[in-house]
């Protein structure tokens, strides 16, 4: 049976030189890691959230004789601290690839809730009903998060991302926050008030907004993954996409600056106070012109600071459109699901319709339309309906709103996505038959292919194992291991070859 191993920064063997492609160019690995938040509501008696996860998990424990585990889609699955179940993404080369992994997630999340909640109706009454939210904050206080990762190459200094990067990701939540009702009024980040530090290599002790411990799952010498906090778990498939998209081509700007050893024009962005400006921005609705203080003794809004990164973005990208273009269009894009105005064959077509889609959710802001984001922006979206609510209903309460906005993140018995989503109210970019293809299979073109083989192949023949991001290990009757530090490589080494060949036997 699998058993998990840390990886962690370990030198494991020899590897060949990094190929110049994958360190010249703007390749990238993304993935994404999901805590989830789990209630239960119309028991007979009470029933510990606790007790609920170790249910959900119990076909997991079946399989692997632990609550943690690598799946045959390559991704990772676990029961985090606090009972919340977590869901790690296969490594991705594309944020829409990255986003389909996510979306899987999802599903594997409410199949094993679902399965839970008819053996808690055993015990519990037939109204016993099993709640997972994708937010990142209970209706208790507590704060539980959704963490990006993102392969970069080692001569990016950490002081580099602290202050080129950080302001970017503060402010980035004008059009990528979940939103979250608080007695004070409507915030459109959930994550704002619970982060403490700027960067850390801490992520319970303190919640900082990009952490810095040092585990690439890659060769140490040319890589670090870069592991943001900071972001909202999001049911926007657009928002989830932004993001990743958006950060990418940010950290193309910032790489390629560092590479040639020029400023890149972010340095003068750093914040004086990130705490403080990443609260302000949450509350943008009662501040939109709030100015933000800089290290150099300037003062921006957010707003200001978005158009810029995107203005500098958009004049790096006409730079290098044929290099820049490659870099996103690893997979086929749907012009109808993403933008009216994608469309053609060049493979700079996906970068151009990000910057496109980052340029309108900016004038919508600018303009103060936030409706015309409802269809793509979670807090929009959430705000919209909680309007809607108020003017039909004056007598809601906050607890009835507060209960409509959960609604909206329950990805098991939740109804109000669901139906914005029937309706064409908000967006999708993945097709469900996609969804459900990455719930079994893992990207084609990255070492989760290898890993997902690996697993498929291992429990089918009832072997032994052990597996982590990059190490596979037959452990009996005879132990054979193979060592997959290179993210990007999905043929495979001699010793994956051998292990695979063990297991046919």
């Amino acid at each position: 049976m699998p058993q998990l191993r840390d990886s962690g920064t370990r030198s494991l063997h020899a590897t060949e030189p990094v190929p110049s492609a994958e360190m010249d160019g703007f390749c990238r690995i993304f993935g994404i890691e999901t805590e989830y938040g789990v209630a239960v509501t119309g028991a007979d008696r009470p029933v510990d959230a606790g007790q609920v996860a170790m249910t959900m998990f119990q076909p997991i424990v079946s399989r692997s004789r632990s609550t943690n585990t690598y799946l045959s889609n390559g991704s990772r699955l676990y029961l985090d601290v606090g009972s919340h179940p977590e869901y790690a993404t296969a490594e991705a080369r594309d944020p829409r690839e990255a986003l389909a992994q996510d979306l899987a997630g999802e599903r594997v999340m409410r199949n094993l809730a679902l399965k839970a909640q008819t053996k808690l109706r055993e015990s519990y009454g037939e109204h016993a009903t099993i709640h997972v939210f994708k937010n990142n904050v209970d209706s208790a206080g507590h704060a539980f998060g959704c963490h990006e990762n993102y392969l970069v190459r080692r001569f990016v200094p950490l002081e580099t991302i602290e202050h080129q990067l950080l302001p970017f990701l503060i402010t980035r939540q004008l059009y990528t926050g979940a939103g979250r009702m608080t007695p004070d009024g409507f915030q459109i980040t959930q994550r704002a008030d619970f982060l403490d530090e700027a960067v850390s290599s801490a992520t319970t002790r303190s919640r900082p907004m990009v952490n810095t411990r040092d585990e690439p799952h890659a060769d140490p010498d040319s890589f670090r993954r870069l592991h943001v906090i900071i972001g909202d778990s999001n049911r926007s498939q657009w928002a989830t996409w932004m993001k990743l998209a958006v950060t990418h081509l940010v950290l193309c700007v910032i790489e390629d600056a560092a590479r040639r050893g020029v400023p890149c024009g972010f340095e003068e962005y750093d914040f004086a106070d990130p705490a403080a400006a990443n609260r302000m921005v949450s509350r943008f609705l009662e501040h939109p012109d709030a100015e933000l203080s800089l290290v150099s003794g300037a003062t921006i809004t957010a707003l200001g600071l978005q158009r810029r990164y995107y203005r500098a973005v958009a004049s790096f990208v006409s730079d290098h459109r044929e290099t820049m273009g490659a870099s996103l269009a690893n997979r086929s894009y749907s012009g109808s699901v993403i933008s009216d105005s994608m469309s053609g064959d060049s493979p700079d077509v996906p970068v151009t319709v990000v910057l496109q889609e980052w340029d309108r959710a900016l004038r919508a802001l600018e303009s103060g339309d936030y409706t015309a984001l409802a269809d793509r922006v979670d807090w929009a979206a959430k705000k919209r309906v909680l309007d809607t609510v108020r003017r039909r209903r004056p007598d809601a309460t906050f607890a009835q709103l507060e209960q409509l906005e959960l609604d909206y993140h329950d990805i098991a018995n939740g109804r109000l996505y669901g139906s914005l989503s029937s309706r064409g109210q908000i967006r999708g970019l993945i097709a469900d038959d996609d969804v459900e293809q990455a719930v079994h299979n893992p990207p084609s073109d990255t070492r989760a292919a290898l890993r997902g083989r690996f697993v498929t192949a291992a429990l089918a023949s009832g072997a032994q194992f052990s597996a982590d991001w990059t190490h596979l290990a037959l452990t009996a009757p005879e132990r054979r291991e193979a060592v997959l530090l290179d993210p990007f490589d999905a043929a495979g080494t001699s010793d994956f070859t051998r292990l695979m060949e063990a297991l046919d036997r």
